[in-house]
Parts: C-alpha cells; structure tokens; sequence
C-alpha cells in the first residue's frame, strides 16, 4: 500500500465534501418568496464515516436524510432572514408544513407584528430590567415607585416566566388575585403592561398580551377645595409657615418644587417663580432632580400680596440657599412638616382631613374663580397638555356651563321680545318672554 501524505489526504476529503454538497444542492428545489429573502429546500445530507486515516469522509453507500436518519425521511428546510439579517430555519417533514410556517413568518414581517422566536424564550426578568434601564429621565419617585412595583408584585409572579408563555388569561387572574385597592392594582397592572410593550417594541413578542386585561374601575374621590377664607384659617393656625401655605394655596406648586425653591429661583420685581427642578425624599434619603414632574419647566406667577413675605426670605441670602427651610435651616422634608406643624394647623382650623396636596387642588379652584382660562391654569400647574388640565379638573369647570345656560337664556328673551316688537303676536304658553 503507497503512503498518501495528509495534505493529499485533506485535499481528497475536501473534494468528497464539496461533491456530496453539490449533489445536494443539485437535487434541491428552492421556493423564493418576500424579495428573496426566504426559501423552502428539499434536503438530503450526506452521512459521513472515519476512513482508516481517522478522517470523516462521505459515506456513499449511506446517503441518508438530513434530521431523520432513523426513519429514512427527507425534510424540509424553510428559512429566511430578519431585518437585522439573521437567518430563522425550521425543518419539516411535509413541504405544506415548511411553506406555512415560512407564510406566518413573511406575513408577520410584512405587517410589522413579527417578533424574534430566539428572543421570545427569554424570560420576563430580563425585559424588566431593560424597561426599567429605558427610562433615565424618570425623577427619583417615579423610578422608586416603578422598581418597588417590579421587585415587590410584577418579579415574583412573572420573573422567571418566558415571554411567549404569558397570556391574558394568565395575567387577568392574576390581576384579581392582588388584594390591594383598585387603584393600586391599575398602576401595578400598567407597569407589566409597560413592559411588554416595550418587549413588543423589541420584538421580543408580536403582541401584547396584558392590553386584553380588564383593570378594576377606581372609584372617583371627590377632590377638596378649600375656599378662600378657609385657607386664611390655616395660613394663620401655621405660625411661621403662613407664607408657605399661602404661596401654595395661590401658586399650585407641589411640596417637592416649593422645597427645592433657591434664591436664584425667585424673580420679586415680576413675581415670578422659576420652577426648575425639585426634591424627594425616598427611603430616608433626599433625592434631586433637575426637572420637575412631568418634565415642565415653567414660570409660576405670586400674588402681590406674598411681596413682603418672599422679600423677607430671601433678603440678605444667597443664590444657592433654599428659600423654605426646616427650623434647624435643612430641607423640608414632608414627613416632618406634617407631623411637626402642617397637621396641627389643619386640626387648629377645624378642616377635618386635609394634605398640602390638596392645596394644589384650592389653587387651580381659586384661579378658575378668578377666571383663569384652561391654559393659563395649565401652565400655572405644570401639565404636560391642556387636555390633562381638563381631565384632573372637569369638574371645576362645570358653573361655565351654568354661565352659558343663563346666557343663552338672556340671548333668547332678548330675541323673544325683539320678534313680538315687530310681528305684534301676544305672548302665549311658557315660553313667553317675560
């Protein structure tokens, strides 16, 4: 026997491969569809044996078949490519089968409701983590508040759950198994739901499936208002603080933007505040942020009445130093200010269950009675759109209607009276003009 050297050895097993592979391809038949992008292959792979080098080489007395080399089947091989341009392959017994996964996967494509199928066996962890790392512009409440939702309702059921096997059945029954209120529910059902819509912007998932979940209804809690006077009784019953209650009763600012106010931010010759930024206390920690809710620098307007008051806190102090301050110079934190002064003047003014929140609520009533339009009370509050302005406070919109009631009812006498001028009919039935 003549000595084969192992370059020689390699170039005719190269050969051998390179034939089988032809044959192969010789004897597929390829359906193109979705602009060559996707194709249907009859295959039949080559088996391979070890010659006596030890080489694996094409067995040609056992072609076999690709995937099913115990039952001597031929399959399938429908693949296609992505947008990023990574190739999908399923293989298949019957080519009906091969042509109507590779329809499903075209036609998702084309429709845009197509997600990655490697992608969609990830589980929900991971997808959490990744809304959670989407959103850096959050203030420091709202991160607190969304990663205690994850971590404490959404991890524990959902965490180690594939995405692709949540369904809105499984999510309506667990939405009715949390015993909290209705409201609390929603934001925690709204938190999954946000994300898996990012899971869906990602193609992790075609759909979501917690948008066919039905949230329990929250009941409406009529907002308080105080009137006027009222707010005088509290300013008066607060001490010290009578300024702080009256710049929140007339501005709308909320505690963590009136807390974060700095000398800098007070304009006294157009009495305005710059609202820029604001602080929250979480977990026992200040936590500063360089915007304030809802993304919505503004200038907020005082009355001329706090003149004296914001002239005598800022008098003699620098830009950087914070307006209201605790009685030991620190931040306000709200926890304290309740405990300490804001709760004892509510009970000294005999105005039952009260939250400086709520003096939000007393200053849009009191500008809408002053008569401000629905964008300038936007504006004064910070939201986002006028349309949210409406929603939170349809309500105190609604004596407008009693207004055009009564004067559409003047325009008709007017009209009335003008029409039996001139046509010398007799008043008669209830809709006479009187």
């Amino acid at each position: 026997m003549s000595f084969m050297p192992p370059h020689d050895r390699r170039e005719l097993l190269l050969l051998a491969v390179c034939a089988a592979e032809a044959r192969s391809r010789a004897e597929a038949t390829v359906a193109w569809t979705c602009g060559g992008m996707a194709s249907i292959t009859r295959y039949e792979q080559v088996r391979y044996v070890k010659d006596r080098y030890g080489e694996r080489i094409p067995n040609p007395d056992k072609p076999g078949s690709f995937l099913t080399e115990k039952t001597g089947a031929k399959a399938w091989r429908a693949q296609y490519y992505d947008r990023e341009g990574k190739q999908h392959t399923r293989h298949f017994r019957r080519k009906v089968d091969a042509q109507a996964w590779l329809d499903d996967a075209t036609t998702a494509m084309a429709t845009g409701i197509w997600a990655d199928p490697s992608k969609s066996k990830s589980t929900l962890a991971s997808r959490a983590d990744s809304w959670l790392a989407a959103h850096p512009n959050w203030t420091p409440s709202t991160r607190a508040r969304n990663e205690g939702i994850v971590n404490k309702h959404i991890l524990p059921r959902w965490g180690s759950v594939r995405l692709d096997k949540i369904s809105t059945d499984a999510i309506q029954e667990w939405s009715a198994s949390i015993d909290l209120a209705p409201g609390s529910v929603r934001k925690i059902v709204g938190v999954l739901t946000s994300i898996l819509d990012r899971a869906v912007l990602t193609k992790h998932l075609a759909i979501n499936p917690a948008h066919g979940v039905i949230r329990p209804k929250q009941p409406l809690k009529r907002r308080r208002y105080l009137n006027a006077i009222e707010v005088e009784s509290l300013a008066d019953a607060a001490g010290p603080y009578r300024d702080l209650i009256l710049l929140l009763a007339y501005t709308g600012l909320r505690w963590g933007e009136v807390t974060a106010l700095h000398v800098s931010s007070v304009d006294p010759i157009r009495r305005r505040l710059m609202i820029e930024m604001s602080v929250t206390e979480i977990n026992g920690i200040m936590e500063w942020s360089d915007q304030p809710k809802d993304h919505q620098r503004r200038s907020v307007p005082y009355p001329a009445f706090l003149d004296t008051d914001i002239t005598a806190r800022i008098e003699g102090r620098t830009p950087d130093d914070l307006v209201f301050t605790s009685p030991t110079g620190g931040i306000l934190r709200y926890g304290n200010a309740r405990r300490d002064w804001f709760d004892p003047a509510v009970r000294a003014a005999a105005l039952g269950s009260l939250t400086p929140h709520e003096l939000r609520h007393t200053a849009a009533s009191l500008a809408v009675k002053a008569g401000a339009s629905v964008l300038a009370l936007q504006r004064m509050l910070g939201h986002d759109k006028p349309s949210t302005t409406l929603d939170v406070y349809a309500d105190l919109f609604d004596e407008d209607l009693d207004d055009v009631a009564a004067k559409l009812g003047t325009q008709r006498s007017h009209a009335r009276e003008y029409f039996l001028s001139i046509s010398g009919h007799t008043p008669t039935g209830g809709g006479a003009a009187k």
